[in-house]
């Protein structure tokens, strides 16, 4: 049934003779309750940048012109809902686009949504949908196979698992599920086989065509023998068994008795000698990711509250894990900084985060502590690492953060140079200065009160998320500054190479932006910071010396890197950038630029070069 809402509206003022008239003109605005309240249920249940609230009011469609943002309309009906980086967070109702029936397009790429996929049952008009670059756990809900017009499916970057359903639509030409924690074998459909192995990589359980690693064989059925024939009985030969099985019992209880005697003996002897000869190490002592579950262990048994404490989780529709399962996961190092070591930890479920034990902050209360984590860990932005949780308790702190696979743009920049490298392209390079100038003008935009917001960005802080056709860019370390009650400690930081922190001036959020100027420099011309040529171990700032010098003279191109040197096309874009980072990187901080207005130029400098191409 159609529902119709009936509105008076003054339309117009006729003047028939010289006495006037007033004519009403009634007109039927039609729109259907049922879509709007559906809609509402996504705007009461998540919040975003955008504020929905204020601008999702009154009826979505009036014919086909749409008065809320994301929202198309055809004939009164909501047809497309776009939703993308507008930070969106919280989970969507699971049955509200069931009344929108009209839908063609969803798409709420690039937001921070967690929860289960929303059911898209009876939607066969729609044809385009993309919940990628999100938080969303659980399965592939079944129905979307019987979706007769989905043409597109991008769902990759969550935390789905499970098996892939097995979709068939003729229509389909574009899926994507990489990047998250499938399992099991690729439906062997004609439409899923025709996609190539990147549509469904980084799923670490999933196998079979057209990814290379086979799914295992099943194993052959038992082969029972059959049952032998009966004998018939002998009292002698029975006497006889009788006698050998009370030998047999008496001589296994004796050597079951013997056996755990002597295993303790020896393991006492190996006990002794071992820590006669050893030293304990930093792993035995408690100090390493096994060694601090242990300890965790032991301060668990206490009462003292300020000693102990629990994971406090920013999304309560996360897939949950406790201090216990992150105890219990299997533990790699990734790294050991200034502010202490970070490790990769696979819980038991699969499920893979980033865990940082900070040092140092031994003697921070547990509210300066909350505070800090749960301003930050409410940040989210698609060039921001997300925070999941955090730890707190007298001896030790944790941050758990997602994880971000391949690497580090130092990595990226400087390692395993020589023959057989992929040089870093100026496309790839551009992009990833772009994202890193986003992230960190969101972050001096989110956190005005903090006089440095990031306070270590260096290009082992930023991560890179590789797949086929890009790199994603997100930041990682930020907002610690705070946390750290010495100016000494502060030096183990990257702003600790800024002028004004040699000088022991005042410390501002233009810190920030001459550590993002080295960075600029150290992404074109492929130079790591401090050692400029000949390898020598010199201060940071040596390196926007350099390139100041290289610049005045001719702006001259010998300042690129060579792997891209050689390269006709990009040149023009990397003087003007070198241009911006020697901005950055003056020695009064009052000379450069906010981080709003570096990244409007950097965003004008790929705008031009597209209408010149």
């Amino acid at each position: 049934m159609i529902n119709l809402a009936l509105s008076i509206v003054l339309c117009c003022v006729v003047l028939l003779f010289p006495a006037t008239s007033i004519v009403l003109c009634i007109e039927i605005e039609e729109y259907y309750p049922s879509e709007r309240d559906a809609l509402l249920q996504l705007r009461d249940y998540a919040s975003s940048a955008s504020d929905l609230h204020s601008n999702w009011t009154g009826p979505p469609c009036v014919n086909s012109r749409s008065r809320w943002s994301g929202i198309a309309c055809s004939n009164w009906h909501v047809v497309d809902i776009v939703l993308e980086e507008i930070q969106l967070t919280g989970s969507l109702p699971p049955t509200f686009l069931q009344n929108i029936t009209f839908l063609t397009k969803l798409s709420f790429r690039n937001n921070s949504i967690s929860g289960l996929l929303p059911y898209l049952t009876n939607l066969v008009h729609l044809e385009y949908v993309s919940f990628s670059y999100n938080r969303f756990s659980g399965s592939i809900p079944v129905d979307y196979i019987e979706l007769p017009n989905l043409k597109v499916l991008q769902l990759q970057d969550n935390y789905l698992d499970g098996q892939i359903p097995p979709f068939n639509q003729s229509s389909l030409t574009s899926f994507n599920v990489s990047y998250n924690h499938l399992g099991g074998q690729i439906p062997s459909t004609s439409v899923l086989q025709r996609f190539s192995s990147s549509s469904y990589d980084h799923n670490s359980d999933l196998c079979g065509k057209p990814l290379e690693n086979l799914c295992p064989s099943p194993p052959p059925a038992p082969i029972f023998a059959p049952p032998p024939s009966p004998i018939a009985p002998n009292p002698e030969v029975d006497k006889r068994k009788k006698s050998l099985q009370v030998w047999n019992i008496a001589l296994i209880a004796a050597a079951a008795a013997l056996v755990p005697f002597v295993a303790i003996v020896f393991f006492l002897c190996y006990y002794k000698r071992v820590h006669e000869k050893e030293t304990p190490t930093s792993e035995q002592t408690g100090h390493g990711f096994r060694g601090w579950a242990q300890k965790m262990s032991s301060l668990e048994s206490t009462e003292d509250p300020e000693r102990t404490g629990q994971l406090e989780f920013f999304n309560k529709e996360l897939p949950g894990f406790d201090l216990d399962d992150l105890l219990r996961a299997s533990a790699e190092v990734l790294g050991k900084g200034n502010l202490g070591t970070t490790y990769k930890a696979t819980l038991e479920t699969g499920q893979v985060v980033t865990t940082k034990r900070l040092k140092n902050m031994n003697d921070l209360t547990k509210k300066e502590f909350l505070q800090q984590m749960q301003l930050l860990g409410n940040l989210r932005h698609e060039n921001l690492v997300d925070i999941i949780s955090f730890y707190y308790s007298k001896e030790e702190k944790l941050v758990i953060y997602e994880f971000v696979p391949n690497g580090t743009l130092f990595e990226l920049l400087h390692e395993n140079k020589g023959n057989g490298r992929a040089p870093l392209d100026w496309a790839t390079r551009h992009a990833i200065v772009k994202e890193i100038a986003k992230g960190l003008a969101f972050l001096h935009q989110s956190l005005p009160s903090h006089k440095v917001p990031h306070a270590n960005l260096k290009s082992s802080n930023v991560l890179i998320h590789q797949n086929d056709r890009n790199c994603h860019s997100k930041l990682t370390d930020f907002g610690f500054l705070p946390l750290l009650p010495t100016r000494k400690l502060s030096e183990k930081l990257a702003i600790s190479k800024s002028p004004e922190f040699a000088q022991g001036k005042k410390l501002t959020h233009k810190a920030d932006v001459y550590c993002f100027g080295i960075i600029l420099l150290e992404i074109i011309t492929g130079r790591i910071p401090g050692e400029i040529s000949g390898g020598s171990e010199e201060t940071t700032g040596d390196l926007s010396d350099w390139v100041r010098m290289v610049v005045n003279n001719d702006w001259s191109t010998d300042i690129l890197d060579v792997e891209i040197q050689a390269a006709n096309e990009g040149h023009d874009e990397m003087l003007k950038l070198t241009e911006i980072a020697l901005e950055c990187t003056d020695m009064t901080p009052e000379k450069r630029p906010k981080m709003s207005e570096v990244l409007r130029r950097i965003e004008e400098i790929e705008k031009k070069k597209k209408e010149n191409e």
